[in-house]
C-alpha cells in the first residue's frame, strides 16, 4: 500500500504558532499579575519590561553596557571557536597525540570554569581580559569535542579515494575533511553561542562596572525584578540574533548538503 507524502513545513504556520503561543503567555502572565493571583514585585509585568526596555533604548542606557558584553562575547566565542577548531583538528589527525592527552581535555572538561570566575578575575584583573578568558574556558571545549568528533566521522572511503585522485594533505584538509566536518562544528558554535554569553555575563556579575552582567546585578541589589527580568530579555534578543546570523553562515557553508524531501 503506498503511503502519503509527507506534508511540507509551512513555515508561515510555525511563526503564526510561534507569535500565538508568546501573546498567549505574555497575557496570562499580565492577567495573573493584575488580578493579583502572583504578585508583581517577585516577577513583575510585561507592560512594565516593555516601558522599562524602551526607557532604556530612548535614554541609550542598553546600548553602553549591550555593547561591553557584546565585545567581550564575540572576541572570546571567536577565539575558543578558533583554538577549539584548531586543537580538534589536531587531535583528530594526529591519534597519537589524542591518547596521550585525551584524559587531561576531559579532566578539564569535566571542571566547573563558572567556579573559576573569581580565579580569573584575580589573575587578569576586573577589565575585558578577564571575561574574554572565561568565554573562552566555556566555548573552546565544546568546539573542540564537536570538531574532534566530526573529523573522525568522516566517511574513510572517501578520504581513501580523495588520496588515490592524487588529493595532497593540504587538499584533504580543504577539500574533504573541514567541509565533511562543517555540520558538527556549526551545531556547536550554535550550542556555545549562549555559553559564550554566559561566560561574559558571569564574569561581570563577579567583578565589573559596566557591561549587561552589572546591569542585573544592580537590579538584584535593589530588589528591582523588571530591570533584572529586563536585562535577561535584552540577552536573549541578542542571543537570538547571533544564533539567526549563524543560521545563515551554516546555509551558505553547506550548500553542497543534499536537501531532505
Amino acid at each position: 500500500m503506498a503511503t502519503s507524502a509527507a506534508r511540507p513545513v509551512s513555515w508561515t504556520e510555525i511563526r503564526l504558532w510561534r507569535a500565538g503561543l508568546l501573546a498567549a503567555f505574555l497575557l496570562l502572565w499580565e492577567v495573573a499579575t493584575r488580578r493579583a493571583w502572583v504578585d508583581p514585585f517577585f516577577v513583575s509585568q510585561p507592560t512594565v519590561l516593555a516601558t522599562q526596555i524602551a526607557d532604556w533604548i530612548r535614554t541609550g542606557f542598553i546600548f553602553r553596557h549591550l555593547l561591553v558584553t557584546m565585545q567581550e562575547t564575540i572576541i572570546g566565542f571567536l577565539l575558543g571557536t578558533v583554538l577549539g577548531v584548531a586543537v580538534g583538528f589536531c587531535f583528530a589527525h594526529w591519534e597519537k597525540l589524542a591518547h596521550i592527552f585525551d584524559p587531561l581535555m576531559v579532566a578539564l572538561n569535566a571542571m566547573p570554569r563558572v567556579v573559576l570566575a573569581p580565579l580569573f578575575i584575580l589573575w587578569f584583573g576586573l577589565g575585558l581580559l578577564s571575561k574574554v578568558v572565561m568565554v573562552i574556558s566555556l566555548v573552546f571545549f565544546v568546539v573542540f569535542f564537536s570538531t574532534y568528533t566530526g573529523i573522525r566521522e568522516v566517511d574513510r572511503d572517501l578520504v581513501n579515494n580523495a588520496r588515490l585522485l592524487g588529493a595532497g594533505p593540504r587538499h584533504l584538509i580543504r577539500h574533504v575533511l573541514l567541509p565533511s566536518a562543517l555540520t558538527w562544528i556549526f551545531a556547536s558554535l550554535r550550542t556555545s553561542v549562549g555559553f559564550a554569553l554566559i561566560g561574559a555575563v558571569v564574569g561581570e556579575y563577579l567583578g565589573s562596572h559596566e557591561g549587561m552582567g552589572y546591569v542585573i546585578s544592580y537590579a538584584e541589589s535593589m530588589f528591582n525584578a523588571t530591570g533584572v527580568l529586563a536585562g535577561l530579555l535584552v540577552l536573549m534578543a541578542a542571543v537570538i540574533a547571533i544564533d539567526l546570523g549563524l543560521k545563515r553562515l551554516d546555509a551558505r557553508f553547506s550548500y553542497w548538503k543534499p536537501v531532505a524531501k
